[in-house]
């Protein structure tokens, strides 16, 4: 099979040759380990992933044009395209702290005039077409980018604390802001489906460890419609595309909701929070899932042979029939020690064969 064939095979849930594997990505400071260890900069071409991303060009409006809506920010701060400020952690310089810029505007008619991303202007996806041919050509399976379609969006821009209660005693500040930004990824999302992608990624972090943020109740007012109008909108373009729907912790609740809406690949799976075993069984015929090897347990803190064993026993059981891209379920951070990163890809060259 080639690279393509084989992630395509998977996600459909039947039998490729081997296992495909993602390697997740690394952190920012677990990134200089991989640069040191392999002399590369590219990951997926070093590990010969089965897939390639594409994503929309960087904005070239000035992102300065910020800072007005925050105060008291040091000069580092930098920001992203939503107006979200972005501050390096003192002790963690993996991570940064996210400052929202509409903490304080509470009004429905300030939020309607607070800028959006040029998401849509053609520069950002006129080459989008030419990139997956290229992709294509080469035999990989192509991966439009989407994730922290909504919900993220929304609450760093609002406020995390803020947006919650927006949903009980501010919902008409609320509706504006999940609209306007649910308009826009339709729009972008039906983009992603006309260039011709095999699989779009999207998806919002919604669980911890072991519960929703929010009552799947919650979810369902805010969140399932406005996500089914995205996915609905490249479906519509293209019904055989699959949607891939990332979510860290537990939302076992939601899974059905998000099968409902068109989700057909799952990730990440983290075993610590769900049982990626049961869920296949749950759900296996509906769903693919991408990821569950843990990087809270064992990528981290398991000894090479573990790693392996993992893999093999996820390879075994989850993967049993197909519908499994085999993966970590976060990006690797310095923790993660290289022999157990290594131990990882020999584990699914060595067990990934059907």
């Amino acid at each position: 099979m080639t690279s393509r064939q084989r992630v395509l095979t998977a996600l459909s849930r039947n039998l490729p040759d081997k296992v495909p594997m993602d390697i997740a990505g690394f952190n920012r400071e677990a990134f200089k380990i991989f640069q040191e260890k392999t002399d590369s900069d590219n990951p997926e071409e070093y590990f010969n992933l089965d897939f390639r991303w594409v994503f929309f060009k960087p904005t070239r409006i000035d992102l300065n044009q910020f800072r007005k809506f925050h105060s008291d920010l040091p000069p580092t701060a930098t920001f992203n395209e939503w107006g979200t400020a972005f501050i390096p952690g003192e002790e963690i310089s993996a991570f940064d702290h996210f400052i929202a810029p509409l903490t304080q505007i509470n009004s429905v008619k300030a939020l309607e005039e607070y800028p959006l991303p040029d998401i849509m202007e053609d520069y950002r996806h006129k080459d989008l077409e030419g990139e997956v041919l290229g992709i294509k050509g080469r035999d990989f399976a192509v991966v439009g980018w989407m994730p922290m379609t909504i919900f993220e969006v929304a609450w760093q821009i609002r406020g995390f604390d803020e947006l919650l209660t927006d949903f009980t005693l501010n919902e008409k500040y609320a509706q504006c802001l999940l609209d306007r930004i649910t308009e826009l990824r339709c729009r972008q999302a039906r983009r992603y489906a006309e260039s011709g992608i095999d699989i779009l990624h999207i998806g919002d972090d919604v669980g911890m460890q072991d519960r929703l943020i929010i009552s799947p109740d919650l979810w369902r007012k805010w969140l399932k419609e406005r996500l089914g109008k995205v996915i609905a909108s490249a479906l519509n373009v293209n019904p055989d595309l699959f949607i891939f729907y990332h979510s860290d912790g537990y939302i076992e609740p939601i899974i059905p909701d998000l099968i409902d809406i068109g989700i057909n690949v799952l990730n990440p799976v983290q075993p610590e929070c769900m049982d990626p075993v049961r869920l296949k069984r749950m759900f296996g015929n509906r769903l693919a899932f991408w990821g569950t090897i843990g990087t809270q347990t064992t990528m981290p803190f398991g000894l090479p042979d573990e790693v392996k064993r993992t893999v093999k026993g996820m390879i075994e059981t989850v993967g049993k029939g197909g519908g499994l891209m085999i993966a970590p379920t976060h990006v690797l951070e310095p923790e993660v020690p290289w022999e157990n990163v290594m131990a990882f890809v020999d584990a699914v060259e060595e067990y990934g064969r059907y």
